[in-house]
This record gives C-alpha cells, structure tokens and sequence, in this order.
C-alpha cells in the first residue's frame, strides 16, 4: 500500500520524513510476528501506529485490543490482563477473562508500558516468551497467541538503569522500534494539521472552518507544542467553537496559547530521567526574563534620579568535557559590598519547579505540561530535589 493511501485510510496528516518512515516500518512488518515499541512523547499519536500494524496482519480478523496501563491501578493490574478465578481475591465474585485471553489470535496494544509493576512485567515477559500464563489465583498453565504491540513516552533504557524496567523485557519488547518525532520537529505538518482540524470541527458542529491571518500563521509555528498534536487539535477546537469571527489574528490565537510558553523554535533532545527535556532550555528561558526585570528596574531607577549599579548577567559557556556538566549562571553587581551571586542550573530549576507547582497547587499534570515534562519526570525531581510545599515556614 502506497504510503498516501495509507494516510487516507487512517485519516492521517503530514509530510515529514520523520513521520513517513514510522508509518512505512509500520506497514513493513505488519505482515510479521514481531514485537513492536513504538516511542515518542505524549499527544504524538502513537496509537495509530499498532492500529496500522493490526489492520494490515493477518490478524486482523481478529481482536484489537488497547491497554492504558498507566490508568489501570497496580493492584489490579494482572486481573485485567491475566484474569482471575472467582474467590482469588475480595470482589473476586466470578471467574473472568483477561486481555490476552480475549485477545487470543489478535494484537494487544500496551500503551505506557513502562508504568507495569515489576511482577506485571514478569509475567508479560513469560506472555511473549511462550505464550503462557496464569491466571490470578490459578495454577493451571492457559496458552494464548497474541502479538503485543507496546508504547512509551519514557526512556525505557533509563528506568533500566535505576532497576524500574526489566532489561530482559525492553529487548524483547524492542525487537522493532518506531519512533514517531514531537510536533516541534515536524514543523512543516503545523499548518496541515490546523486546517485538518479546523474542517473536521466546523463539520461536526455545522459551522465555517477558521482560518489564520498570516501573523497568526506565524506564531503558529514559532509555538513550541510541548503537547504536541492533541494540544493543537484541542486548540483548533476551542477557536472553533469559542470565536465568532471565523478568521483569527494573532493576538486572538496568543490569547488560547498558554502565555508562559516559549514563542521561539526549540530543538528537542531525549532526556536523560525518562522524557525528551532539555533542562537547559528552561534555564535559558529563566535568564532571558531574569534579564528583562533587570532591565526594567534600572530603567526605573534611573527614570527617578536614582544612580543605576553596573549590573550584567552571563552565561558561562559549557565546559567542553563530556561530563555534561551544566553552564552557570552569574549575576555581576559591581558594587564593593556584594560578592557575585553564583546559581547552579540545578538551584534556578529547582526554583522554577516550586514555582509551578504553587501556581498547580493540586494539578500535577498542569505543572507537568507547563515545564515541558513528564508526570513522572515531574515526581523524580520533586524527591530528588525534597520539594515539600506543605511544609510550614518558621
């Protein structure tokens, strides 16, 4: 099948040769048996990719069936992929059937499977090594022939190093890899995909489409999409219904772009603790308004009379081992009574982290979303860092 069928067929969008290659290895080993992990960050639309595998298989007369394992509580976790017999536990009333019982000839899509418990993965590892497994509260073998089909916005290889993730299960799960890249890298898709949306919307609310002005166009692209192509479709969404002009500037469209974001194109790099975050970014983009307060205070101070300190704010370049040791920030008040105030990436991140989470006092997700992180990222940080907001101040 022709890769622009292909896209037709799954009413998908965009011309980037990052994305067209994880949609032709989609297509190429469907016909397989192969285990597939398809990565990338959240909202890139890593669920089409075993649906296009799964459609074109030979399995595909058979069950398809999708797992969020990030949304399934621990404790049941096993239960609803292994099943379980009636009396194994409390609420235990029935025997029931698993996912990969139901699933028997078909594929199962384990989205998140990084969030799977140490003794959730070692029964997936037996799944895929042969087929077998138990059922909870059983000790009778059950056999099953499913393709598993995982996917992950974490860094697997990372969670293997601090012993999350079982090494064993990563290279049997990653017999295939696929990797879809962020809205960010794709930019040449943006507008295609705001138009996408924008018909689809108009459709099904009975209603003209919006359009940009060419401003509007601009800071459409110049936006960074940490939410990538779920945030922009939910943005497309709100215009739509929201707006009553159908043709929308750029100061109108800012209004529906979170305004502490970054206007400016950024390079998206894979993190280290499990997500595509470059800690630098957001220290640059403190200094720059660190700068800009400076600025606005001398221009103040010396608006009233009053004598302007020589002040300037450097970066100090990184240092060119590969120790990846993290550049410095110095504010130089040159003033005999004050000493340079030296802050590490790690003090001002830190800061930057507190801040948000004030801002989300009860929403990790928002805070997540608003550093350009994941949950998860957000929580190592938060312990790494002893973060404790509840704690009163002497």
């Amino acid at each position: 099948m022709e890769l622009q069928s292909l896209k037709n067929r799954f009413d998908l969008i965009g011309d980037d040769p990052q994305f067209l290659r994880a949609l032709a290895v989609a297509e190429q080993v469907a016909s397989t048996d192969m285990s597939v992990l398809v990565m990338g960050e959240s909202g890139v639309g890593k669920e089409s990719i075993p649906q296009i595998i799964h459609s074109n298989s030979p399995r595909k007369h058979h069950k398809y069936i999708a797992v969020n394992c990030g949304a399934i509580p621990e404790g049941t976790m096993e239960s609803e992929l292994f099943g379980h017999i009636k009396g194994s536990f409390t609420g235990a009333n029935e025997n029931r059937k698993g996912y990969f019982e139901v699933a028997d000839g078909g594929t199962i899509f384990l989205d998140e499977v990084g969030e799977l418990s140490a003794e959730s993965q070692k029964r997936l590892l037996r799944v895929l090594e042969s087929g077998e497994f138990y059922k909870v509260g059983s000790s009778t073998v059950q056999k099953t022939d499913v393709r598993v089909i995982a996917a992950t916005n974490v860094d697997l290889m990372e969670a293997i190093r601090q012993k999350k993730f079982r090494e064993d299960l990563y290279y049997r799960l990653n017999q295939i890899p696929i990797t879809l890249p962020p809205l960010r890298e794709r930019r040449g898709d943006i507008f295609l995909l705001f138009r996408k949306f924008a018909v689809d919307c108009a459709d099904r609310y009975n209603m003209p489409p919006v359009s940009l002005t060419r401003d509007a166009q601009a800071v459409l692209l110049s936006y960074r999409w940490p939410g990538n192509i779920r945030q922009l479709k939910n943005i497309v969404e709100q215009i739509t219904v929201l707006e009553t002009s159908r043709e929308i500037d750029a100061a109108k469209l800012k209004s529906y772009i979170p305004q502490n974001e970054d206007l400016h194109p950024v390079i998206s790099i894979p993190g280290q603790d499990g997500g595509f975050i470059n800690d630098k970014e957001v220290i640059y983009k403190m200094i720059y308004s660190l700068k800009q307060e400076v600025d606005a205070i001398k221009q103040k101070m010396s608006a009233g009379g009053l004598p302007v300190p020589p002040q300037n704010i450097q970066v100090e370049p990184d240092n060119p081992s590969p120790s990846n040791s993290a550049p410095k920030v110095i504010v130089v008040e040159q003033t005999p009574e004050e000493e340079p105030k030296d802050l590490s990436i790690e003090s001002m991140y830190k800061e930057r982290i507190i801040e948000v989470l004030k801002k989300y006092p009860r929403n990790r997700k928002a805070a997540a979303e608003e550093l350009g992180i994941s949950e998860r990222t957000l929580y190592r940080k938060i312990k790494e860092y002893g973060i404790d907001l509840k704690k009163k101040k002497k």
